[in-house]
């Protein structure tokens, strides 16, 4: 039997690891023994796992195999950021972002291959949705790459809309903040969105990472022009939503907000978001446009952006100015494409 033709055990859960181990005859524990091989001491062989018997590793690597893969490129930005490329089946590819910071280094993963919600600044948008990645392949992201164990922080960023894939999405961060996976706090995990509200409740609901919501403008129609989700999900009734969960202490809600040259960056604005965002004890983080082909849109000047932050801030929302990274290796946001990898 080829590798190709058989099941991947990294990316299971304890529950999935569970139902392997009674199907092939192993001790109930042996799930936990797995578990630990996979996630806390990365082996990449079932061989590797020594307190399973060799009979039962016999009878494991006949139908299974672990499933990490290695990155295929990596890129290195003026600024120290580095993005990863990964196959992630037959001519297809996602990118991930490793981002190295003082005190701190966060990991930037991808979902889906490419993305469907057709946002108008995004160059994940432009490359049109290839598929959804499964929980291997999103932990694989972050297990793969050699600054693995220095790695702090992670966000759901990358390319694909993370609620879209709300299954695989929920699995991945099941092992990575279980204590028979990473053992990793949630308060060290963002998960973005655009406001996929199905995918909003069960997150809300099933999970305690961070939630941070794309928004980018208050105005129905104009924010319709930008991201046809507002459509099917409206922006209100996402935060009609979020308002409606009790986020204690431990759990933080921010809002992500691109800004673009005398389209969303006026006064009006700025009393606009903070009517509707009024009672949400959030925060905002202004961010940048990186000008992408295929759009008119443009930057905000730097002065406005400053005048946007010290107004909001004038209104009780915590808000900053989120600094751009590896812009020159396309790893910044709204930046992430593979499409020129899957036409080689």
């Amino acid at each position: 039997m080829k590798d190709v033709e058989k099941e991947r055990l990294f990316g299971k859960t304890l529950n999935e690891l569970k139902f392997v181990v009674r199907e092939n005859g192993l001790q109930p524990f042996a799930a936990r023994q797995m578990a630990d091989w996979l996630y806390k001491k990365h082996a990449s062989e079932i061989d590797e796992m020594t307190n399973i018997s060799s009979k039962f590793r016999e009878k494991l690597n006949a139908s299974f195999i672990i499933g990490r893969i290695e990155p295929v490129k990596v890129q290195k930005s003026i600024d120290g950021t580095k993005k990863y490329l990964f196959p992630a089946g037959k001519d297809k590819f996602i990118e991930t972002a490793y981002i190295p910071g003082k005190n701190r280094a966060t990991i930037c993963v991808s979902s889906q291959v490419g993305c469907k919600m057709g946002c108008e600044f995004c160059m994940t948008a432009k490359q049109g949705f290839q598929g959804n990645l499964d929980a291997c392949e999103i932990l694989n992201q972050i297990s793969s790459i050699p600054e693995r164990d220095k790695i702090t922080n992670i966000v759901y960023m990358g390319m694909g809309e993370p609620f879209d894939n709300i299954d695989e999405v929920l699995k991945s961060l099941e092992i990575l903040t279980s204590d028979y996976g990473y053992s990793l706090s949630p308060r060290r995990i963002t998960v973005s969105t655009i406001g996929v509200i199905p995918g909003l409740r069960r997150f809300l609901d099933e999970c305690k990472c961070h939630l941070a919501v794309s928004l980018q403008s208050p105005f129905k129609q104009e924010r319709l022009n930008l991201m046809p989700i507002e459509k099917v999900n409206p922006l209100r009734e996402v935060i009609s939503e979020i308002k409606r969960f009790n986020f204690g202490l431990q759990r933080r809600i921010s809002f992500e907000y691109i800004m673009f040259k005398n389209v969303n960056d006026t006064e009006n604005h700025v009393k606009e978001l903070s009517k509707i965002l009024n009672g949400l004890n959030c925060r905002i983080n202004l961010i940048k446009f990186h000008p992408i082909p295929g759009t008119l849109l443009e930057p905000s000047e730097e002065k406005t952006m400053e005048f946007f932050k010290d107004e909001l801030n004038r209104n009780g929302f915590l808000t900053t100015i989120r600094q751009s990274r590896g812009q020159d290796i396309m790893a910044a946001c709204g930046l992430l494409s593979t499409l020129a990898n899957s036409l080689k």
